[in-house]
């Protein structure tokens, strides 16, 4: 993502990350864990800024994660960031 991140864009950054975090069991369960969140609760409130915000904030806790994630996204971590900030004020 190239420019100023968008509500929709960190969006679209949170639901990849969400992807790239849920194909990975061990790390999975760690987001569950680590967040209180269910399998259900990513059911029902997928599309739900503070949720989203929840998954992008449980990989800026793992710079490991944050970095990898956002290679795999093709995208600079500082977008990551950025998206959780826009997501969590939204």
């Amino acid at each position: 993502m190239r420019g100023p991140v968008t509500i929709d864009a960190a969006r679209a950054v949170a639901l990849h990350a969400l992807g790239w975090t849920l194909a990975e069991p061990d790390r999975a369960e760690r987001l569950l864990a680590t967040t209180g969140l269910t399998p259900a609760d990513l059911r029902a409130r997928i599309e739900h800024p503070q949720m989203l915000a929840a998954v992008l904030g449980f990989l800026l806790a793992h710079e490991p994660d944050l970095i990898a994630c956002a290679a795999a996204l093709d995208e600079a971590p500082e977008t990551l960031v950025a998206a959780h900030h826009l997501l969590e004020n939204a």
